[in-house]
């Protein structure tokens, strides 16, 4: 699994951090960055990035297509 995170569309809500802490972090703009995509169950990331009210973050399988959103 990959991750992105669409910096313009980031609004530093947390949500991500607060679900997946191992994976997500906020930078000193509060805008959201991958710390290991890997370091959590797929599940949870996913739930991560479903629960973006942004829709900032993009998850991608190994061959790099997108799978959400």
């Amino acid at each position: 699994m990959q991750l992105r995170i669409l910096l313009n569309e980031c609004c530093g809500h947390g949500t991500c951090v607060e679900i997946a802490p191992d994976v997500f972090a906020l930078d000193a703009k509060n805008r959201a960055f991958v710390l290991d995509a890997d370091a959590d169950l797929p599940e949870k990331v996913m739930e991560a990035a479903e629960s973006c009210p942004c829709s900032a973050i993009v998850v991608m399988n190994d061959d790099g297509e997108d799978i959400f959103p």
